[in-house]
C-alpha cells in the first residue's frame, strides 16, 4: 500500500508542475504578443500634411479625456448610405499645447501636419490621425 501511495504522490507533483509550466508558458506568451502589440500599435502608418478649415475642436470622453477635432477639405464625396456629403476629415490631438492652438484656429484656414498610427488606443484618441503641428493659411 505505502508504494502505492507513494506512486500516486509523485504523480500528483509532476501533474502540478506540468500544470505550473504550462502556466508560465502561457503568461510569458501573453507578456510578449501585449508589448509586440503596444510596440506595433506605436509605428507611424503614414505622415503628411491636410489643410482646409477647422470645424471643430474638442475635449470629449467620459473615462478617457482626449482632443478630436473635425478639418473641412473642401468638396464634396460620394457616400453609398447618405449620398453627397461633405469633404470632411476627423483627426485626434495628442499635446494639450496642440489642441489650444487649435482652438484659437477654430473657423479659420488651417495646414495640419498629422500622424497616422496602426491603431489607436482609447486613451490616445478616436481615430488613428494624430495632429502633431498647426499653422494659419492667410
Amino acid at each position: 500500500m505505502s508504494e502505492f501511495k507513494q506512486v500516486v504522490q509523485e504523480g500528483k507533483k509532476k501533474v502540478v508542475s506540468g500544470i505550473k509550466r504550462i502556466v508560465l508558458i502561457l503568461l510569458a506568451l501573453a507578456i510578449v504578443g501585449g508589448a509586440s502589440y503596444v510596440w506595433v500599435c506605436g509605428w507611424t502608418y503614414s505622415q503628411g500634411t491636410r489643410a482646409g478649415t477647422l470645424i471643430k475642436i474638442s475635449d470629449k470622453g467620459v473615462v478617457f479625456k482626449t482632443y478630436e477635432g473635425q478639418l473641412n477639405l473642401g468638396g464634396f464625396q460620394q457616400s453609398s448610405t447618405n449620398g453627397v456629403v461633405g469633404n470632411i476629415w476627423d483627426f485626434s490631438v495628442a499635446k494639450r499645447d496642440i489642441f489650444e492652438k487649435l482652438q484659437n484656429y477654430e473657423g479659420k484656414q488651417v495646414k495640419l501636419a498629422y500622424k497616422q498610427r496602426y491603431k489607436a488606443f482609447p486613451w490616445q484618441g478616436d481615430t488613428e490621425y494624430f495632429v502633431v503641428s498647426v499653422e494659419e493659411v492667410k
